[in-house]
């Protein structure tokens, strides 16, 4: 479907619900898609009819990952997430968190990784209130876009030190 305004997603999920599809709704940075990313997001994907993903924009991403983040422009991120075929729309969000998203959306299926206890989701009273379920799907060790970036460094420096 593609990159989507508010108003555009408010739009889609009236008509979707109103069909009697189920919405899920998941929100991350997404910086460089790893197989911990794909595995999630087809899983989350499999437990309703359609998949919105709330995508930190570039300005929110530096602020929650520090400098020289993100790797990819959110124009990037959106595409790449998009390539996937379980991931049906993108919306690009601004704030802190994906709170004011979450209460336009109001998603029947909340879902987040692993790393995330359900009392730590951002949106879930919201969820919850209309009826609806959070998930926290289970996390895939071993896969980290701040480990990835990391290791991606440390081999950068290895190369050099040895080339010296």
């Amino acid at each position: 479907m593609g990159v989507l305004t508010r108003i555009e997603v408010k739009s889609k999920v009236e008509a979707l619900k109103a069909a009697g599809k189920k919405i899920v709704f998941t929100n991350g940075c997404f910086d460089i898609i790893h197989q911990g990313h794909t595995t999630y997001l087809s899983v989350a994907r499999a437990s309703g009819d359609f998949l919105i993903i709330g995508l930190n924009s570039d300005t929110s991403v530096s602020q929650l990952k520090g400098p020289g983040r993100p790797v990819n422009a959110e124009a990037r991120r959106a595409a790449n997430l998009l390539a996937l075929s379980y991931v049906d729309a993108v919306i690009i969000f601004s704030e802190e968190t994906p709170k004011k998203l979450i209460d336009e959306i109001r998603p029947h299926i909340l879902v987040k990784g692993g790393d995330y206890d359900v009392n730590q989701v951002v949106g879930a009273d919201r969820v919850r209130a209309d009826g609806g379920e959070v998930v926290i799907l289970p996390f895939v060790p071993g896969f980290s876009t701040t480990k990835t970036i990391e290791n991606q460094v440390q081999k950068g420096l290895t190369e050099e030190e040895t080339s010296n």
